[in-house]
């Protein structure tokens, strides 16, 4: 029902928006209504991600969106970045988790961290989706526990011996590299960047999830891999190296997530406008307006939230934790939005006719990833208090 969509903008955000952000939006959204929700429902069932929207995401700019143009970028601000996730997400949560990796957690890092060589050889076939990438971090051991990962490696000539393996990793099924995060011989954290053919290096996809269906999902395995001293990432180690590409990410989703909630919303308005029950819709019934009214007010304070929080990134001010408050609320907030309006469409709501029963799948992950709902409450409370729940 995506095609018949129409923006809430109760507080007037528009008038926050340069022209610039508003051209951005509409062309992503037409982009996302004549590619994406087609075809969405049906990928979904099928449990596969539709890859040829990769070339077509690398020409409306979504991969790396604010990188500079040097680099093939867009030299788009961050409010851009977050509008473009808003989107690309109110399509499909699993094809904004590809954009968002290519863009956080594989250009990011290389751009920041890399050598200017890095930038040259992989930013430019990165935009424009010729190479795409993986992220990973997250291990079958380690996940809210970064600093505990067992990926290692050793010393050897000009190249390193990379060991260890990571899982729940987007895009690694079809990845061409991964920026790997893995511990040297003095147990200190480097991002390496290694790529499809090595030696030992594989990426078995991840089957069987009900979340996230059309979003590739795999695991890297490196097993005695040989990577090349020149692919470790230069200008920053350790664990905040990593945790500030995830902090890029966590803020595009903060935006992708009200992407989810306005589409849920507009949905299950449309509908209770068009249902007939007791001689009347059942949008005059008092307990579909108090959803629906909750549901606005919801959608209101997390766009302010987003808007807010791209003025300072923009300014380079944003913190960690406040990237946390709102990828926890505003994803806590469309998985409620969510839920309510698959009862408002009472029994069509669990059907493929409509989005909603694959978005509030699709949340489940979002609300667990780059972060869980909990440890982003922890990352709040240890700034208010000072204290280190973790």
């Amino acid at each position: 029902m995506s095609e018949n969509f129409t923006s809430p903008d109760f507080y007037n955000i528009d008038e926050l928006l340069s022209e610039e952000h508003k051209l951005i939006r509409e062309s992503t959204r037409q982009w996302v209504s004549k590619s994406v929700s087609p075809i969405i429902e049906e990928y979904a069932q099928k449990a596969e991600f539709p890859s040829h929207l990769i070339k077509e995401l690398g020409e409306i700019g979504a991969f790396g969106p604010y990188i500079p143009e040097k680099y093939g970028g867009a030299g788009f601000d961050q409010i851009s970045y977050g509008i473009m996730m808003q989107e690309i997400e109110r399509g499909d949560s699993g094809i904004r988790s590809t954009a968002s990796v290519q863009s956080s957690l594989v250009m990011y890092p290389i751009w920041k961290f890399g050598s200017d060589e890095q930038k040259e050889k992989y930013l430019p076939k990165l935009a424009t989706g010729e190479i795409m990438g993986c992220f990973g971090l997250t291990e079958p051991d380690h996940g809210s526990n970064p600093s505990g990962m067992i990926s290692n490696f050793k010393s050897d000539g000009d190249d390193v011996i990379l060991n260890g393996s990571k899982m729940w990793i987007s895009n690694s099924p079809f990845a061409d590299i991964a920026v790997v995060w893995a511990k040297d011989e003095n147990k200190r954290i480097h991002g390496l960047i290694v790529e499809r053919g090595m030696n030992g290096f594989t990426t078995p996809e991840t089957h069987n999830k009900w979340s996230l269906r059309a979003s590739s999902t795999g695991e890297l395995i490196f097993d005695n891999v040989r990577v090349p001293k020149k692919n470790i990432l230069p200008e920053k180690s350790g664990l905040g190296a990593p945790l500030m590409c995830l902090d890029s990410a966590r803020y595009g989703i903060s935006w992708g997530a009200i992407g989810v909630a306005m589409d849920c919303y507009n949905t299950a308005l449309k509908y209770s406008l068009e249902r007939i029950q007791f001689g009347k819709p059942i949008a005059a019934k008092q307990l579909q307006q108090k959803k629906l009214a909750e549901m606005l007010t919801d959608i209101t304070k997390a766009q302010l939230l987003s808007w807010r929080l791209g003025k300072l990134k923009n300014e380079d001010k944003a913190t960690s934790a406040q990237i946390s408050l709102a990828k926890r609320n505003n994803v806590d907030m469309a998985i409620n939005i969510a839920r309510e309006a698959r009862q408002v469409l009472g029994g069509m709501g669990i059907t493929g006719d409509f989005s909603i029963m694959r978005h509030m799948m699709n949340l489940e992950s979002v609300i667990t990833y780059e972060g869980t709902h909990d440890i982003h409450l922890l990352i709040l409370g240890n700034e208010i208090t000072g204290h280190n729940a973790f």
